[in-house]
């Protein structure tokens, strides 16, 4: 029986997820993989989605088998104990002071570009945003839902409106290009680059013990958002190649104010601001409301203080949501103080999303029967191919999973002791 309040339909969990993997790698990251492989990059759209539907499929089928507010953390514990449980929920936990911050600052860079915002007024505009999601998060899932909804209807409506405006495809940029053998050798970098798009899955399974029909919707849901979030990327992808607006660090970080400008002129910036603030604002809800009932859900099962898991009148986990937004907050202000840079901020988070998909695809390996094991095995070898390519950025998370994994055994030996001396 579900803990909390089920709410969620199909279309709202669609717009849920999708708005959380578009976030705000739709007006970068189309430029940085064509930066990086030119035309190309829109095979390896393609090839990516092919590659993430076994993860997704994975995740899929775990949701619709064990719908459970811990999300990946407790599909992990459910293969491996409780113990991996604990120690992949700190991990989990651990992206807080780092990738969270990273993300209100790109959003706050939106408003940067039209207006003159310092040090401290970029600082209130990341508290402001926190504010806006722990009021959001207050009320019903399907509030959120809602929201989602309608960013995701304004990003699609962007993408849509580039497509119209700079009358899309052109002749000269075809959809699926022919490419030779050179092109397909700059592929690799491409699709490391544009994996981070799909991060943002894991976070979605929090959400599924809030669904009405958990075992058809969620993994509807789930699929038919990383397959719309795809389409949305490759689209965006063919206006930065036909319009040219990509080539070096620049360029690509500004991507959507330059195409936009080409398209509509300099009244477009504040249309820019607006869109991309707002796809900022959907990604990061996505993670907050997830942070927020992982630890609600291990409060619940008595792993963490039991203050954590009251609940408020609509039946959310409101205390767990203002703990996560507090660290968030605290942890913008010390990135501030500290002037640390995005590209800082975000190598040290993709380490631990990487170990939290490994490990639940190897969870899906234990917990899965028949082909569905097969597509979770190797589902688990792609993880361990794009961990290795993180190369020394993996150490953060290796480096937590180690201390945590210290921590927790120093803890069970004193209890240990402490037990033997009171015999």
């Amino acid at each position: 029986m579900s803990r909390l309040n089920k709410e969620l339909g199909l279309v709202q969990g669609i717009a849920l997820l999708s708005t959380s993997l578009l976030g705000t790698g739709i007006f970068v990251v189309p430029a940085l993989a064509a930066t990086a492989a030119g035309s190309a990059s829109l095979w390896a759209w393609l090839i990516l989605i092919v590659l993430v539907l076994p993860v997704a499929f994975t995740f899929a089928q775990l949701g619709k088998r064990y719908p459970h507010a811990g999300g990946a953390p407790h599909l992990i514990g459910r293969a491996f104990g409780a113990r991996m449980e604990r120690l992949i929920a700190f991990l989990f936990l651990a992206v807080l002071p780092v990738g969270l911050p990273a993300a209100l600052n790109i959003a706050t860079g939106f408003w940067q570009a039209v207006l003159p915002i310092g040090k401290v007024e970029a600082l209130l505009i990341q508290l402001l945003t926190l504010g806006a999601m722990l009021l959001l998060g207050q009320r019903p899932a399907r509030a959120s839902g809602l929201v989602q909804g309608l960013i995701a209807m304004a990003i699609l409506g962007t993408v849509a409106l580039v497509w119209w405006v700079g009358d899309l495809p052109r002749a000269s940029q075809p959809l699926l290009p022919i490419i030779d053998a050179d092109a397909w050798a700059l592929m690799p970098a491409a699709l490391g680059v544009m994996f981070w798009c799909f991060v943002g899955i894991e976070a979605f399974t929090h959400l599924g013990e809030e669904f009405k029909h958990p075992q058809r919707d969620f993994p509807l849901a789930l699929l038919l958002g990383v397959l719309l979030a795809g389409l949305v990327y490759w689209a965006f992808s063919v206006a930065v190649l036909s319009y040219g607006v990509y080539g070096d660090v620049h360029s690509d970080a500004a991507s959507l104010p330059r195409l936009m400008h080409l398209l509509l002129g300099d009244e477009a910036r504040w249309l820019v601001a607006l869109v991309g603030y707002l796809a900022c604002f959907a990604s990061m809800n996505v993670y907050v409301q997830g942070f927020a009932r992982l630890i609600w859900s291990l409060a619940d099962e008595g792993k963490l203080p039991a203050p954590l898991a009251e609940r408020n009148h609509y039946g959310v986990p409101a205390r767990a949501l203002l703990l996560v937004v507090t660290i968030c907050a605290l942890c913008a202000a010390l990135a501030s103080w500290l002037q640390l840079s995005v590209d800082d901020l975000i190598r040290y988070a993709n380490g631990n999303f990487i170990l939290v998909y490994l490990l639940s695809m190897a969870a899906g390996v234990t917990l899965l029967q028949g082909i569905w094991r097969w597509v979770a095995g190797f589902s688990t070898l792609l993880c361990l191919l794009v961990l290795a390519a993180l190369g020394t950025d993996a150490l953060y998370a290796l480096g937590l999973l180690a201390l945590f994994a210290c921590l927790g055994f120093g803890r069970r030996q004193l209890g240990r002791h402490i037990a033997t001396q009171r015999t």
